[in-house]
C-alpha cells in the first residue's frame, strides 16, 4: 500500500498537482506539473486502470518528474508534466470523456501540454483538441507530428547502440542477443530496427495480439512466454519497452545481460538498483535519456514553421550523443548512469532555469 506521506512529500516537490472528476461523463484524472524552469510543461496523457487513485497519483508524479529530468537532458525548452486518466481504455473512452478531459487541460492556462501516452492515441489528441489548444501529438491530418513511438523507438535504438559501444568496443549489435520485453507501439518499432541491423530478437508480452503482429512482421523473431523467462534467458541486451519498475532485486538476480536499454519509464523499481547495476558491470543507458525521441518528436509540433519529421529525426540522432556523454560521466567520476544523467539534467534545469523562473501563459 502506498503510504500517503510519502506521496504528499513527492506532491511537494512538484509546481501543480490538480484533480479533475465530471461525474456527467465519468472523467477522473490527475495532472502533475513538476517544473516549468525551462518552459510550459509538455507531458502525455496515461489511460489506465489504476488499482487505486493513490497509485494513480504515485505514477503521475513518478512520470512529470520524469519528464522535467528528460526534457532538460534533451535540450528543449520544455519543463515536465504528465496526466493520468483513471479507468479501462478499453472501455471508458468515449469522445465526451476525453473532451471533458480538454477543458480540464485548457484551465491550466498553456502550464501544461498534452500529447500521448499509455492508453491513448492521435485519434483521442483530436478530439481533446476540440476543447483545447494544448494538444501535441495530433493525426497528420490535423497538422500533427502522429504516432510519436516511431521516434521514440529510434531514439532507443541509437541509445542502445551508444551503449553496446561502452560495453564491447563497437556500437554495433549485429549478432547480439537482445530480449525485449513489451511489443507495443515502441517494442514493435524497435524490433523492427534490431532486426534490420542483424541482432537476434526474443520478444515477450501479455499481450497475443501484439506478438501475433511481430510474428507476422518478423517470422525470425524468437517469442518466450513471459517477462520472468526473457530475463533468466542468456541475453547481451535487455530492452524493458512496457510499464515502469521492470529492473528490480529479482531481476537482477537472474540476469545475464551486459547492457540495459529500453523504452519504459522509471524502469528502476527502487533506490540503489542504479548502484546494483553498476556494481554488476551492467551498462544502464537511463530510460529518460534513451527514450526522448518521443518528446522531441511531439515537441517540433510547436515550432511555428510547423511540424518536420527529418527535423525531429536529426534531433533524435542526438541521443546516441547523448548517451555517450552520460556513460563517459558516469565512469569518469565513478557514480552510476542514472546519478550521471540526473547531475546532467538538473545542472541545465538550474543553469538555464535560474533565468528564466516558473513559467507563466
Amino acid at each position: 500500500m502506498t503510504d500517503p506521506h510519502d506521496v504528499f512529500e513527492l506532491a511537494a516537490q512538484h509546481e501543480q498537482v490538480v484533480f479533475a472528476n465530471d461525474p456527467a461523463t465519468g472523467l477522473r484524472a490527475i495532472i502533475a506539473v513538476h517544473s516549468t524552469a525551462l518552459g510550459p510543461a509538455l507531458g502525455g496523457t496515461r489511460f489506465y486502470s489504476y488499482p487505486s487513485t493513490g497509485a494513480a497519483l504515485r505514477d503521475v508524479l513518478d512520470l512529470a518528474r520524469g519528464m522535467s529530468y528528460k526534457a532538460a537532458l534533451a535540450g528543449l525548452d520544455l519543463g515536465g508534466g504528465k496526466a493520468v486518466i483513471l479507468g479501462n481504455p478499453e472501455t471508458d473512452r468515449s469522445e465526451a470523456l476525453l473532451r471533458a478531459y480538454g477543458r480540464f487541460v485548457e484551465t491550466l492556462g498553456g502550464r501544461y501540454r498534452t500529447a500521448c501516452d499509455v492508453g491513448t492515441c492521435s485519434a483521442d489528441m483530436d478530439l481533446i483538441a476540440r476543447e483545447t489548444r494544448f494538444v501535441s501529438g495530433r493525426t497528420v491530418a490535423h497538422g500533427g507530428a502522429g504516432d510519436s513511438s516511431v521516434l521514440t523507438a529510434y531514439g532507443v535504438f541509437r541509445g542502445m547502440q551508444a551503449a553496446a559501444g561502452f560495453a564491447w568496443g563497437e556500437e554495433s549489435l549485429a549478432g547480439r542477443r537482445v530480449g525485449v520485453a513489451g511489443v507495443g507501439k515502441v517494442g514493435r518499432h524497435l524490433v523492427r530496427h534490431l532486426v534490420e541491423q542483424d541482432a537476434s530478437v526474443v520478444v515477450t508480452d501479455v499481450s497475443d495480439a501484439a506478438l501475433a503482429r511481430v510474428r507476422a512482421e518478423h517470422p525470425e523473431v524468437e517469442v518466450v512466454a513471459s517477462t520472468a523467462e526473457l530475463v533468466a534467458a542468456p541475453l547481451d541486451v535487455y530492452a524493458p519497452c512496457a510499464l515502469g519498475g521492470a529492473v528490480d532485486d529479482d531481476v537482477l538476480e537472474v540476469l545475464s545481460a551486459r547492457v540495459v536499454c529500453g523504452a519504459a519509464n522509471n524502469q528502476l523499481a527502487h533506490p540503489g538498483i542504479e548502484k546494483s547495476l553498476a556494481d554488476r558491470g551492467i551498462v544502464y543507458a537511463p530510460d529518460y535519456c534513451v527514450n526522448a525521441g518521443g518528446l522531441i518528436q511531439v515537441a517540433d509540433e510547436l515550432d511555428p514553421a510547423g511540424f518536420s519529421f527529418e527535423r525531429a529525426q536529426q534531433r533524435a540522432e542526438g541521443i546516441a550523443a547523448t548517451t555517450r556523454e552520460v556513460l563517459e560521466v558516469a565512469a569518469r567520476d565513478a557514480i552510476p548512469s542514472a546519478t550521471a544523467a540526473d547531475r546532467l539534467a538538473e545542472t541545465r534545469m538550474r543553469d538555464v532555469g535560474r533565468l528564466r523562473g516558473i513559467w507563466v501563459p
